[in-house]
């Protein structure tokens, strides 16, 4: 996708339009032929200027342009506002040369440029994967993962302010009415952000042990190498792939090291490597939605579809799969001077029963647009496919965590959800584009 991410990243969590070759490292958002690497994002620039004033609901079926952005309404044929074929060969604007417009619907002032910069809406993918990470790895959340959650988020919102100065020149022509090419935001005020936000992240990863900055530091780098290089190389999918599942070891090392060893971190390489499966499964469902997110400006890719279409169904089987558990004899036997996360064993009746359902969850939000883009890979459908797999992000986490036997994380992760259909709906963020 040529996009506007992960992390990230249809509706909410990130959204895109067709317009560009953008993204941040934490899913791709947006128009092109990536995204961030949390997970792509996307609507597109479309069809009908019926839907510019669509009220904006994140889980609604995907629109023809971006519901909750104004600018993102298509020009009708014929009108004052169709594009002039001489703009073609007009000199680029740069971002100080472009005119700041009002933006309806975002709050006043700074405070609404900056909330329209970080995509605060998109926020609520972030959380699951530390919370997963700590399930995996067979320990009970605490403050080190909250620390986790807090470094997550920071770094998230990192690659939101470094992709938009990344990008500054590419959206003075095609996204104006972006914070920074808009004016509202300075583009060093932008990348002043961007350190700061990587350096608290990374304070909070040590605040959460060293364990925990061990995982940190290769994810903020993997942040600002997408953003600045990695965008539209064959590597952007990959690095996308690699900050989900990065931040989903993050919780683990933060949680399952400090817990292990009383903070000393001597189990953090047991509780990671519990937690490598878990990590592996949410960075092949982000692979697989950017693949698809690559093409939803053009269309005309089945095999893209397909292959997410087979992905989702394997990670479905897996992530309802019952682990194997040991007989008790060995298990009592394992258990006295081990430390570290104990062997692989079940999730209680209840627990695998909820992993079940999320699996379910999971698998009916992603397959269908997925099978409707193999059909048809026209560029609506496929933008809905997109739409499709970032909104399976959250049941996907939680199932994982259900399949971790943490039930009760599995149900806080789930109702990351809800919550962000609520945030979006808010007055102040309705029109706050997080592509």
């Amino acid at each position: 996708m040529t996009g506007r991410g992960a992390f990230a990243e249809g509706r909410f969590p990130p959204s895109t339009s067709v317009t560009g070759a953008s993204g941040t490292a934490w899913g791709p958002s947006g128009s092109g032929t990536s995204g961030s690497a949390w997970g792509p994002s996307g609507s597109a620039a479309g069809t009908s200027a019926s839907n510019a004033h669509a009220p904006y609901d994140p889980y609604a079926p995907y629109a023809p342009h971006d519901p909750y952005d104004p600018y993102d309404a298509p020009a009708e044929a014929g009108t004052a506002d169709a594009p002039d074929p001489a703009s073609a060969h007009a000199p680029v604007p740069s971002a100080e040369d472009v005119p700041r417009p009002a933006v309806p619907g975002v709050g006043p002032g700074r405070l609404g440029a900056w909330a329209e910069l970080l995509r605060l809406p998109a926020l609520f993918t972030v959380p699951g994967d530390a919370l997963a990470g700590a399930a995996a790895a067979g320990a009970r959340p605490g403050v080190r993962t909250l620390l986790a959650v807090g470094s997550s988020v920071c770094l998230y919102e990192a690659g939101m302010a470094l992709n938009d100065w990344a990008d500054r020149e590419e959206d003075a022509r095609e996204r104006p009415h972006r914070p920074i090419p808009s004016g509202r935001i300075r583009p060093a005020a932008a990348l002043t952000a961007a350190g700061a936000l990587t350096g608290a992240g990374l304070a909070l990863a040590a605040g959460a042990g060293r364990p925990a900055l061990a995982v940190a530091a290769p994810l903020a780098a993997t942040v600002w190498a997408y953003d600045l290089a990695l965008k539209h190389t064959p590597a952007g999918p990959a690095a996308m792939a690699a900050a989900r599942g990065l931040d989903l070891l993050l919780g683990a090392a933060a949680t399952g090291g400090a817990q292990d060893d009383g903070g000393r971190g001597g189990g953090a390489g047991r509780a990671t490597r519990a937690a490598l499966p878990s990590a592996v499964l949410l960075g092949s469902h982000t692979l697989a939605v950017t693949a698809v997110s690559r093409r939803e400006t053009t269309g005309g890719a089945v095999l893209a579809p397909l292959a997410a279409l087979a992905t989702t169904g394997v990670l479905t089987r897996l992530v309802t799969h019952r682990r194997t558990q040991l007989p008790a004899g060995r298990r009592a036997a394992a258990a006295p001077g081990l430390p570290g996360p104990g062997p692989a064993t079940p999730a209680s009746p209840a627990a695998g029963a909820l992993a079940t359902v999320l699996g379910a969850a999971y698998a009916a939000t992603a397959a269908r647009p997925y099978f409707h883009a193999a059909l048809n890979p026209s560029p609506p459908l496929t933008q809905r496919a997109v739409g499709g797999g970032i909104r399976a992000t959250i049941p996907l986490q939680a199932a994982l965590a259900a399949r971790a036997g943490a039930p009760v994380t599995s149900l806080l992760v789930a109702t990351l959800a809800p919550a962000g259909r609520w945030f979006a709906r808010r007055a102040a963020m309705r029109k706050v584009s997080i592509t």
